[in-house]
């Protein structure tokens, strides 16, 4: 009886991660097309991991020393299929797009080989003042991430080594899976794991990366944000997020703007909202006052006479933008009165025939 677990290395308690991880390393060891493989090792070592890679596989070789051949159903005696399945262990036969993903590649059509990885995307959360926000401003803004190799410009290695042919895949880019499925066998075509589908390899890699064609550093970067920027916007910076690795795609910069709160103007869509105080002479005389507009440019206003606090002052174009306006809510500041102002006042009642 074949020992799958001391084929590949590993203990009976070893972890899915440490089975693949040991069957890559197996099976470019023996592999066939490799100078020294030896092709009948790599197909134990092949057919170790297809069982113990596998849970219920596994489970079942675990208990039994064995697993019973054939597309997913037991034989029964006449030769037939044992029908008594239980269908909600489907789960660990592998993913049914995977499946009918091989009907395509049996026929030829393969899916899109896996390159180098993209750069992950990234968010950063930038303040403003209301004032930046009408006028615009212009952000310097540097963050961690990883960059590209300025040693070997983003290869992963060095230019005037060169690269070579793959091994593992023959430089096919690509290897071939054997799984069993309920539907049957079926032969999975997937990214080469040694060259991640180019089918060559770097013969000397950068030392500075690693091989990576990127590593951790800071990222600098200039950001014009527009006049009337909102609260909450956020704005993409496409190709500024994290590097990709070995000349791959980077990942592109989102930035978050959050506006401060202003102890004077409250903003609400383009205008701008404000609270004015003033006595109540003012709306009686029908007086001009200056207020300081956003940004601290002076505005004169005229407040009409016999002014109705209720309502609003408006001063078009005064808002976050040109198309926003600047509205006023009017509060009467309470007199002080003392015998001679409250005199005066019964005398004003009097004039304007209120009661």
């Amino acid at each position: 009886m074949k020992d799958y677990y001391e084929i590949l290395g590993v203990s009976r308690n070893a972890s899915a991660e440490e089975i693949k991880k040991a069957y890559h390393q197996m099976a470019h060891k023996y592999h066939p097309d490799k100078a020294g493989g030896d092709e009948a090792k790599f197909k134990e070592v092949n057919e170790a991991y297809q069982v113990l890679s596998d849970m219920r596989k596994r489970a079942e070789y675990d208990r039994f020393g064995r697993v019973a051949d054939g597309g997913g159903f037991n034989a029964g005696p006449g030769g037939g299929f044992d029908w008594n399945v239980n269908f909600g262990d489907f789960g660990n036969m592998g993913d049914l797009g995977d499946i009918f993903e091989s009907f395509f590649e049996g026929m030829g059509v393969h899916p899109r080989r896996k390159n180098y990885d993209h750069g992950a995307d990234l968010q950063l959360g930038v303040e403003i003042t209301l004032e930046e926000a009408k006028t615009g401003k212009s952000l310097d803004l540097g963050f961690s991430t990883k960059v590209t190799c300025e040693v070997c410009k983003g290869l992963g290695y060095k230019a005037e080594k060169g690269v070579k042919k793959c091994e593992y895949c023959a430089g096919r880019g690509e290897i071939r899976e054997s799984r069993k499925t309920i539907f049957g066998n079926f032969v999975q075509v997937v990214a080469c794991p040694e060259c991640h589908g180019t089918g060559e390899i770097p013969v000397e890699l950068c030392p500075n990366c690693k091989g990576e064609g990127r590593k951790k550093g800071t990222r600098h970067i200039k950001l014009e944000v527009r006049p009337g920027v909102s609260d909450g916007q956020i704005i993409k910076v496409k190709g500024m997020g994290e590097a990709g690795e070995r000349k791959a795609e980077a990942g592109d910069l989102y930035v978050r703007i959050s506006v401060k709160k202003h102890p004077v103007f409250e903003r609400r869509g383009d205008d701008l909202h404000m609270q004015l105080e003033i006595p109540v002479t003012d709306i009686i005389l029908g007086k001009k006052r200056k207020i300081a507009a956003l940004g601290g440019k002076e505005l004169t206003i005229q407040i009409p006479a016999g002014f109705d606090p209720s309502k609003e002052l408006k001063v078009p174009g005064e808002g976050v933008t040109g198309n926003g306006d600047l509205l006023i809510h009017v509060r009467i500041k309470p007199p002080k009165l003392d015998s001679h102002s409250k005199k005066l006042a019964e005398e004003l009642e009097k004039l304007l025939g209120e009661e």
